[in-house]
């Protein structure tokens, strides 16, 4: 008998309600229907193959996304559709008994990655247990078919364009993580490493990263295989900031950054940045650096946790490569396999950390050996009437040059003009009297720290770093200069223009006064990093000490600083009666070049260098010619080399000197130093440490023959 009326209706609800529950597999699938399976899952087949929505009086539930959210807001859990008995109430209480499909989801094991989408690999099968993908996909054993049509979530997709880019978006995702690890552990520490073989090597330290995270997996808990991995990619961003310094360093300073002492020079880099790009741009620069230093901390800090998700998901491929990986480096290394200039198995950043913590090590026991060093000073009991008398009545002057290093005087480019600048300042000089000899010292700095060869050359010490100049600084050796004062014949000066704030280790080097740049009296403005130019320092010595009428004997420290880079813009020689209070530098300093257009350019660099080094070496020579004497005694040197960008690394760290006086007995008395005549070594001049200069002139000078403390060094 036929059902019609509204039971026909009734049972149509009922049949209706219990096949929208039974699992996705129960449905017929596209091979056999020729019907696309990607349709709303709200639709049912007919049995002509229609497709027909639910019987009037039933509600569209729609997709699988949309039946979950039905359930949820009646209170149901989502995850219990399946694997379990269920009992429809629209059938008057009839039991659908319905059995879930291998590898469904049971309650609680539902969970989403970062697109939002339920855990699922990229071909439809469940991860291991416990484990999770790239993106925190949480993996459960056995599969679950995906049919044509869906994602990777097994429901039916509406957009498989959009999860084929989401799928492309993860694996780049990774990738990028790799390649981000993997830079950081193969970066060098030298700009003159940084080349394409470098970056393609096997890095030691990455196989076993990888070991240890493998391990981490299955016997560590939640919290440690979470934390370590961020951990290890911080330290790696660190390790990446260290590397930057250390190139910044070797380019500028030719030796890598000091982890205790170096800090007080990057002030010194942002007072270069100030005089080159002026106050905003370095400000932009700072911050733009400190910007860096936090993504790369943060960038490989998640490239470390992405890859350890990764490998959690891949174990035993990721097992098997680290062991594939690890033998293949044994053998580069043990047979010395070579890529171009560099070795493929590459445990460069393990060697860079074992220097770094050896560098610290060494720093601490050089605070001891430097102690024993400094108590050792065969002039400290020398009495004072012994000391210096070969000078006794000369008005003697040191003066360093800034920046003035062997370069100068013979790299093709440069030393033609310099060397015959030289060579007539000393023809002029013989005219008039004057005997010089010159040589070569190796200063403890490079590039920058002028300080450290100022203290090397008045202590005897060899001042390599910041801590042993605080030390020095601090204690009561006794200098070059400060020998002139403890024998009460002289009066001792300094004249410090790149001072410009309290300077407390005057005292210690024995000066009994020193003008720095705002007692000078200089009304001019300021050329690049020097608040005073060469001719002005000179001048206000000349009208504040050495020229005044009735003064005695007189000691001069003089630091000529107008060759200090960015060099640019230069100041212009004047007359000597031209330069009064300096207000005649306006109009010199606005027609100079603009430091930022010159650094542009290294080949303009080397030029505006060498011309810097051309008006100090001017100013200084015609105001001997000038205002010298029968009792004047000149010794001028440079502190240090310029930077990379002008030696191109090399000629050392070896820097001109040269002493001049109109007294043959001055000379006389240095004549077995063997220095070569003239204002310009030749490159087979004598060279000498630094530290050597303050015994041997002390033993020139005295009373107390020998130079068994120089001889030593």
């Amino acid at each position: 008998m036929p059902i019609t009326g509204p039971a026909r209706k009734d049972l149509r609800v009922a049949l209706w309600t219990r096949s929208s529950r039974l699992p996705a597999q129960a449905t017929a699938p596209a091979s056999e229907t020729g019907t696309d399976t990607g349709t709303d899952a709200g639709a049912r087949l007919a049995p002509d193959g229609s497709r027909h929505g639910p019987p009037e009086g039933v509600p569209d539930r729609g997709t699988a996304a949309e039946e979950d959210a039905h359930r949820a807001s009646a209170g149901q859990d989502v995850g219990s559709t399946t694997g379990q008995d269920v009992t429809s109430k629209d059938d008057g209480g009839a039991r659908a008994e319905g059995t879930a499909a291998a590898g469904t989801l049971t309650d609680g094991d539902r969970e989403q990655d970062g697109d939002g989408d339920r855990a699922r690999d990229g071909d439809g099968a469940r991860p291991q247990d416990g484990a999770r993908d790239g993106d925190g996909d949480r993996a459960r054993d056995g599969e679950r078919p995906v049919a044509p049509g869906s994602d990777a979530t097994g429901r039916r997709g509406r957009n498989p364009v959009g999860a084929r880019a989401s799928l492309v978006v993860r694996h780049g995702a990774t990738a990028l993580a790799a390649v981000l690890v993997l830079a950081a552990l193969l970066l060098p520490n030298k700009l003159g490493h940084l080349t394409v073989p470098m970056f393609l090597r096997i890095p030691v330290e990455g196989i076993c990263g990888v070991a240890v995270l493998l391990l981490l997996g299955p016997v560590g808990s939640g919290r440690v295989r979470r934390s370590v991995p961020a951990v290890v990619g911080t330290a790696l961003g660190l390790m990446v900031v260290l590397k930057l310094l250390d190139m910044g360093f070797d380019a500028v300073y030719k030796r890598p950054f000091d982890l205790v002492l170096d800090w007080i020079l990057l002030d010194d880099g942002q007072s270069f940045l100030r005089d080159s790009m002026g106050p905003a741009g370095a400000i932009a620069v700072v911050v733009g650096v400190v910007v860096l230093v936090l993504l790369l901390l943060v960038l490989l800090a998640w490239a470390t946790v992405r890859l350890n998700r990764v490998l959690a998901r891949h174990g035993a491929a990721a097992a098997g490569g680290t062991l594939v990986l690890g033998t293949v480096w044994v053998l580069c290394a043990a047979l010395g396999v070579r890529n171009t200039a560099v070795p493929v198995a590459a445990g460069s950043s393990a060697e860079f950390l074992q220097d770094r913590v050896q560098q610290v090590r060494a720093g601490l026991r050089d605070k001891e050996e430097f102690a024993r060093e400094s108590a050792d000073d065969d002039f400290a009991d020398v009495p004072a009437d012994r000391l210096l008398t070969g000078l006794r009545g000369k008005d003697v002057i040191f003066a360093f040059i800034e920046s003035y290093g062997r370069s100068a005087v013979q790299d093709p480019e440069m030393a033609p003009r310099v060397s015959a600048l030289l060579a007539d300042g000393d023809r002029r000089l013989r005219a008039a009297g004057w005997s010089s000899r010159s040589a070569f010292l190796t200063s403890p700095t490079y590039g920058g720290g002028s300080w450290l060869a100022h203290s090397t050359f008045n202590s005897g010490l060899w001042i390599k770093n910041q801590q042993r100049y605080r030390n020095l600084t601090s204690g009561d050796r006794m200098t070059l200069t400060s020998a002139f004062r403890k024998t009460g014949a002289w009066r001792t000066v300094g004249i410090m223009p790149g001072v410009t704030r309290s300077w407390p280790e005057g005292k210690f080097y024995g000066l009994d006064h020193v003008y720095d740049s705002r007692t000078m009296g200089y009304k001019g403005p300021k050329f690049s990093w020097t608040p005073v130019p060469d001719q002005y320092s000179l001048s206000a010595f000349e009208r504040l000490e050495h020229g005044k009428p009735g003064r005695g004997p007189m000691m001069a420290e003089i630091i000529l600083a107008s060759s200090h880079n960015p060099w640019a813009p230069i100041p212009r020689t004047l007359g000597w009666d031209e330069i009064g209070d300096g207000s005649v530098y306006d109009a010199i300093e606005e027609s100079g070049k603009d430091p930022e257009e010159v650094w542009k350019d290294p080949a303009q660099v080397r030029t505006e260098y060498r011309r810097a080094i051309e008006y100090s070496l001017t100013t200084l020579i015609t105001y001997v010619e000038k205002y010298g004497d029968e009792n004047t005694v000149l010794v001028f040197l440079g502190d240090h080399q310029p930077v990379s960008t002008v030696t191109e690394d090399r000629f050392g760290r070896d820097v001109p000197v040269s002493i001049l006086a109109r007294d043959p007995a001055v000379l006389e008395r240095v004549s077995d130093w063997d220095w070569q005549p003239g204002l310009r070594p030749g490159p087979d001049a004598p060279v000498w440490r630094m530290d050597a200069f303050r015994d041997r002139f002390l033993s020139a000078y005295g009373d107390r023959p020998g130079t068994a403390t120089a001889a030593r060094r």
